[in-house]
């Protein structure tokens, strides 16, 4: 076994006690993998107790689904597979049974996050739903897989990929907090409906070209024209050049905000903040299928800038991203 393996299959191990020590893991439900290269990953066997891994429970699988060690690898090798065969960027795969998130999911489709931290991880997560013990058609997975790490299986458990298996841990165990929280917070409510309050406001039913000149006039216009929006600008002083660029059209868009609002928009990229990501992605945002904060935290989006300075600006910058669910394109 060369180093590189018998280290990530030590990782697999703490990774697996780590889930098992924090409650997200159980029984002998779950399972993980690593990718080694572009044909290869590392997979845990079938029926085994995450947070008693050995490394002989961990065997070397082909993507092209051969099992090239000694073993029976785990039912869930389709589901592992096919993530990492349409996520070339995928390194690690974590799948477990987590409590709280498949209770509420027994009973709810959707999931949207209210603590500040959570929307930043996650966000809104919808299940999908699955009619087998395994996975047999992965078809949904990937496409939720496309705008958020973390996924849900109706009635079965959760799905988190990520550039290592930490950052897949990170994720379940945020999710699985923030439905704990969520639940509790229930318990403390003293009346009304515990559903929450949707956004105030509404997509239109144009449709807009993608980056389109009428795209980005509209969205100056909806953002001057917002009364909360400029009320918060003015409370944060939020002065400073926000650049979009859709990598794939090698078009920017550089607004140039005062106090909230946009005095002038340029094609410059040499901006303060720089937001680019794909075409899908953008399309993604502007269609509402992904929250902008939880595709810059997941590196769907990159952005160029101080985070921590960004930060200070939450309030309007959220109000800017619910604004653009008003310019919905093609």
């Amino acid at each position: 076994m060369s180093n590189d393996m018998e280290k990530t299959k030590k990782n697999i191990i703490a990774i697996g006690r780590l889930l098992w020590e924090k409650d997200l893991a159980s029984v002998l439900n779950g399972n993980i993998s690593v990718r080694l290269d572009d044909e290869k990953i590392l997979l845990t066997a079938t029926k085994m107790c995450l947070g008693l891994l050995q490394e002989k429970d961990i065997l070397l699988v082909g993507l092209d689904g051969q099992v090239l060690e000694e073993g029976n690898v785990s039912t869930e090798k389709l589901l592992h597979m096919d993530v990492y065969r349409n996520f070339p960027e995928a390194q690690a795969i974590v799948h477990t049974h987590t409590t709280f998130t498949n209770a509420y999911f027994s009973q709810n489709d959707e999931f949207n996050a209210t603590g500040i931290e959570a929307k930043f991880w996650f966000g809104n997560i919808k299940a999908v739903e699955q009619k087998t013990p395994s996975v047999t058609e992965t078809r949904g997975i990937i496409e939720a897989l496309k705008n958020n790490n973390v996924m849900v299986i109706k009635n079965h458990g959760v799905v988190a990929v990520g550039k290592d298996l930490f950052d897949c841990f990170l994720l379940i165990q945020s999710l699985e907090d923030a439905i704990k929280v969520d639940a509790i917070s229930r318990l403390y409510k003293k009346s009304g409906s515990s559903s929450r309050k949707k956004k105030d406001v509404s997509a239109s039913s144009k449709k807009y070209k993608l980056f389109s000149q009428e795209q980005i006039d509209e969205i100056v216009r909806l953002v001057n024209e917002d009364e909360k929006m400029q009320e918060l600008g003015s409370q944060t002083n939020m002065t400073m050049d926000l650049a979009v660029k859709c990598n794939e059209m090698d078009i920017v868009y550089c607004f140039q905000f005062k106090k909230g609002k946009i005095i002038s928009v340029t094609q410059d990229d040499e901006a303060e903040f720089v937001i680019s990501a794909p075409k899908g992605i953008w399309r993604s945002v502007f269609n509402q299928e992904i929250d902008p904060f939880v595709a810059t935290t997941q590196k769907k989006m990159d952005l160029k800038g101080d985070f921590g300075k960004i930060s200070k600006w939450y309030a309007p910058c959220s109000r800017i991203f619910e604004l653009w669910l008003q310019v919905p394109v093609e």
